[in-house]
């Protein structure tokens, strides 16, 4: 197998933090990484704070059941973003509450959902798009995600939750937290009229700390 011990052990502990720390109730969420040919995804109705590394769900990059259990229906979104990031080996989707939350406000910018708050924002999210509803798993969820992840790889979905691609599982959790985190200060901070970073602030993170993939 493309998958190691330490791969799954990886994705259990991360995934039972996400859990352990109310980022992601219920059997909500998945997780996936992957190799040049194989994609290997935490199952459909999967508890992420009760995986079994022996359990999760192996797949060709085709969608070819190789493995474990069933792969999780939102295997396709993943796919997606595979597909337009090549460099990124992990994909990271959660439900948390205050992503959520912001995601059914009205009158949030299509192209970048969430204001640049705090420069981490800026640095491991980047762009925000705002992927109108469509029900888990469909192809027409599956066409939107495709659609946005040509300019971001990271996006948040009307009425559903975050999702983003990155080089590692572990910056790709980093980057559905620091939504979600985002995404609670900007609950926080409406009708405030707060503060955001402006536009020299973010044009010098993005020269800093230049995206990866």
């Amino acid at each position: 197998m493309s998958f190691d011990g330490a791969m799954r052990t990886a994705m259990v502990q991360l995934g039972a933090a996400l859990y352990d720390r109310g980022l992601t109730p219920g059997r909500t969420g998945n997780l996936s990484v992957r190799t040049d040919d194989q994609i290997m995804i935490t199952p459909t109705n999967a508890c992420l704070g009760r995986l079994d590394p022996e359990r999760l769900a192996v797949t060709s990059i085709d969608r070819e059941h190789l493995a474990g259990d069933r792969p999780s229906k939102e295997l396709v979104l993943h796919r997606a973003l595979y597909r337009h990031h090549p460099t990124c080996t992990a994909v990271a989707h959660l439900h948390s509450t205050s992503a959520v939350a912001v995601s059914c406000l009205p009158g949030l910018r299509s192209d970048d959902a969430l204001p640049p708050i705090t420069p981490y924002f800026v640095m491991r999210v980047g762009r925000l798009p705002l992927i109108d509803y469509a029900a888990p798993g469909s192809a027409e969820l599956e066409e939107q995600v495709s659609r946005a992840s040509e300019c971001s790889r990271s996006m948040l979905m009307r009425n559903h939750g975050s999702l983003a691609a990155a080089p590692s599982l572990e910056s790709a959790v980093d980057a559905v937290e620091e939504i979600e985190e985002t995404a609670r200060l900007y609950l926080l901070l409406e009708g405030r009229s707060p503060a955001y970073l402006g536009e020299e602030a973010v044009a010098d993170l993005h020269r800093r700390f230049p995206p990866t993939a």
